[in-house]
């Protein structure tokens, strides 16, 4: 296990260990995978009196749950009317409700559970860092203006004056947006999940998966799970144990700094209303203030794991091109993760035999989607709703072998694009 020195490790400490599967046990549902989406499953099936056991390689956020930004945004890639163009009119509607306004059941559910997880709620600012990206954000903003949204068009010196810097060509405010930490909102929706009665093993690895007369076996290093239904909720770290749907995201990766704690003047320009804030553009970064006036900035990663500030050098970099007079502060953690890119960029949702579920891709917009589609995938199971969308083949991308050498060549092509201020 690679150890994650991330900034949230180091402020919750070692957290709850849960221990590893010994022997056989039987579910209604095994999930394998302990980050948003299949403790957020797991959770509002318990409580619904499923029988859930959940299955977890490492520890409940040890992959990109518990290492992400911190960022609690709105909505997916497309315009909301893309998404109910690409969906259609059973589909389209409904999806876009439960992107846009993700972020509301995050914190009701930080609220009802009490997770305490320095959450804060100052909205999302989408930045736009190139003339031609302002017609596409305005027309984001003008959809959400009409459907009743709380948005807000922000010309630049608007935008200087909440980021604390003059970069940006425009942007939008989303005030449904916020900012958590991710790993113990993660151990949170453990704990919940846990005390709803759902059984949580550790440490725990699946090896493999096969069908047993009406049920799914799943084995394990010690034991094995027979269940009615199996969902993998794995995201960029899913493994051979269903290689096909391994091969049908890329897992790319995103490194994060943190600072130390801003001094008063500092904290009063720059995203002083605990706004976060992410960048328009192809490898851009993204970054916000937290509950103990740190600065995390994060953006796009070598492939492979990587630790400690000195790691991300170009990420402290951009951080004094935003900010010239922060070249006194010092940075003391750094760390990364893998993140699940679809070609297509929205999340996917697979069920190729009865009883098998997957649901993948979540493309950088993880901890308010995941969250959404693990309380729609309990309600798909028990019957109470259906499907967000509707369930895809699973799909290997070609040349997924390759994947290292094609994402660093997208970085280099999207870097270039970035700097001759092309959308």
């Amino acid at each position: 296990m690679n150890t994650v020195a991330s900034l949230y490790a180091a402020d919750g400490g070692g957290g709850l260990v849960y221990p590893p599967l010994d022997g056989s046990t039987r579910a209604d549902i095994a999930i394998i995978g302990a980050g948003v989406t299949g403790l957020s499953t797991a959770l509002h099936l318990a409580e619904k009196g499923v029988q859930v056991v959940v299955l977890e390689a490492e520890q409940p956020g040890w992959g990109a749950s518990g290492r992400n930004g911190g960022q609690v945004n709105p909505g997916l890639k497309p315009l909301p009317s893309q998404v109910e163009q690409d969906f259609g009119p059973a589909y389209g509607p409904a999806l876009v409700e439960a992107a846009w306004n993700a972020p509301n059941l995050v914190f009701n559910l930080i609220e009802r559970h009490g997770i305490a997880c320095a959450a804060l709620r100052g909205g999302t600012l989408r930045a736009a860092t190139a003339p031609a990206q302002l017609a596409p954000l305005r027309a984001l903003t003008d959809e959400c203006l009409t459907r009743g949204w709380p948005v807000q068009w922000l010309e630049p010196a608007d935008m200087e004056a909440r980021s604390g810097n003059a970069s940006y060509c425009g942007g939008m405010l989303d005030a449904r947006g916020g900012q958590i930490d991710p790993l113990a909102y993660t151990r949170g929706l453990a704990r919940a999940a846990v005390k709803a009665g759902a059984n949580l093993y550790g440490g725990t690895r699946v090896t493999s998966f096969s069908r047993q007369g009406d049920a799914w076996q799943v084995q394990t290093a010690q034991g094995f799970v027979r269940a009615d239904k199996l969902l993998f909720a794995t995201n960029g770290y899913t493994d051979k144990a269903w290689d096909a749907l391994r091969r049908s995201v890329v897992p790319v990766h995103s490194g994060i700094v943190a600072s130390t704690p801003l001094p008063d003047d500092y904290v009063a320009r720059i995203l002083a209303q605990h706004e976060v804030l992410y960048e328009l553009g192809q490898i851009t970064t993204y970054y916000r203030v937290d509950a103990q006036r740190r600065l995390l900035m994060g953006g796009r990663s070598y492939s492979h794991h990587l630790q400690g500030a000195s790691a991300f050098p170009y990420l402290m970099q951009r951080a004094l091109t935003l900010w010239p007079e922060l070249r006194d502060i010092s940075w003391t953690h750094g760390w990364n993760g893998q993140l699940g890119i679809t070609l297509d960029h929205y999340p996917h949702w697979h069920e190729p035999e009865p009883g098998l579920l997957a649901c993948v891709g979540y493309n950088g917009r993880g901890v308010a989607m995941a969250t959404v589609m693990g309380q729609n995938i309990a309600h798909s199971v028990t019957g109470e709703g259906t499907p967000l969308f509707p369930p895809t083949p699973v799909k290997p991308i070609m040349g997924h072998f390759a994947w290292k050498m094609g994402v660093a060549g997208r970085i280099v092509w999207g870097r270039l694009a970035d700097r001759l201020g092309r959308v």
